[in-house]
């Protein structure tokens, strides 16, 4: 059985980025995200300002770093920075979102936009963040090849919104194989999209090589399978004072996660865990017990092996870039994903 360590959350590797390699761009990139949310400041409340505060802003910093993996120490263009912005504001968008259609109450330990304001009121602020970022990026565009990233951002938000549709529409009755394939392919469009598209709008808008950018999205969506996942085993894994949520929501909203359908697969269909998966009502006091059952399978390592692999082949897809500490650090971030401890 693999256990997680997450007692002593270790340093982490985005506070170690902004407060490095990336440290003279955090003052402009905050002055931008001022910016674009000033338009918006008669209808944002306390909790909405919280989640761009809180956050770690772990992928405007991979969509700044591939700049700087470009431009080095030059200065950063305008359209670069607003970029980053824009993508942060996409990501909080998702995240109001994702507790809508969970009716999450918690959000990093604090009330969620919809247990704060109400559902319709979240779905709107919402899409604020989401109209507001597309702006963003449509200010970027200053020569015909950015075009083409516009429609890159376009067809993101769409796979955004079509893995949010696959995970709810997940039949969980399907064989373990197909349920395996349907995973990923909900993890590639609900989270690890909007890491490729930081990666290769950083260096599309640095003015990079358009092989090197594609190499760069590459990198950067193995990066966002790998915190999927990592996600996914936290969940089962640690604990609510460090989550601000309990442990197991996956498998009491019966998510296919993939450590749940690899312990699906390991313990068979007449198991309980796998009847709770496909409808049965939880016990009082049940889920625990097969939070642990869970845990107990070779599914959790399984699952965890594949975050790692994830891991090392964005790495690897970083290689034929120069060395500098803006890629060093991007690979750093990469391993940091599966190393860390919540």
């Amino acid at each position: 059985m693999l256990i997680l360590d997450t007692s002593a959350p270790a340093e982490d590797a985005t506070a170690r980025i902004w407060a490095g390699p990336l440290a003279g761009d955090r003052p402009p990139f905050a002055s931008v995200l001022d910016e674009a949310l000033a338009p918006q400041q008669d209808y944002l409340s306390d909790t909405e300002r919280a989640l761009y505060q809180q956050g770690k802003r772990i992928r405007p910093a991979v969509l700044l770093l591939a700049a700087r993996m470009v431009l080095g120490s030059a200065p950063l263009p305008g359209k670069v920075l607003q970029g980053a912005v824009s993508l942060e504001m996409l990501h909080v968008a998702t995240l109001i979102h994702d507790d809508v259609i969970d009716g999450s109450a918690l959000r990093r330990g604090l009330p969620s936009v919809n247990a704060a304001r109400g559902m319709e009121t979240a779905v709107l602020v919402g899409d604020l963040q989401f109209v507001q970022a597309i702006r963003g990026f449509v200010r970027t565009v200053d020569r015909d090849r950015d075009m083409a990233l516009i429609e890159l951002v376009l067809d993101t938000a769409f796979q955004i919104g079509c893995g949010e549709l696959d995970e709810l529409r997940t039949d969980l009755n399907q064989e373990p194989a197909r349920l395996i394939e349907h995973y990923w392919r909900t993890a590639d469009r609900k989270t690890a999209v909007l890491f490729g598209l930081a990666a290769e709008a950083g260096v599309t808008l640095a003015g990079g090589r358009t092989g090197d950018a594609r190499r760069a999205g590459f990198a950067g969506r193995r990066l966002g399978r790998a915190l999927q996942v990592m996600d996914d085993l936290f969940d089962l894994a640690q604990d609510e004072a460090d989550s601000g949520k309990p442990r197991g929501m996956d498998l009491l909203r019966r998510r296919a996660s993939l450590p749940l359908v690899y312990a699906m697969e390991e313990l068979g269909p007449d198991h309980r865990v796998t009847r709770v998966m496909r409808g049965e009502p939880l016990a009082a006091g049940e889920l625990e017990r097969c939070v642990a059952q869970v845990r107990a399978t070779t599914g959790f390592a399984r699952a965890y092996a594949d975050a790692r692999t994830q891991a090392l082949e964005a790495i690897e897809l970083l290689r034929p870039f120069p060395a500098s500490a803006y890629r060093y650090a991007l690979e750093d971030l990469a391993l940091h994903v599966v190393d860390r401890r919540p």
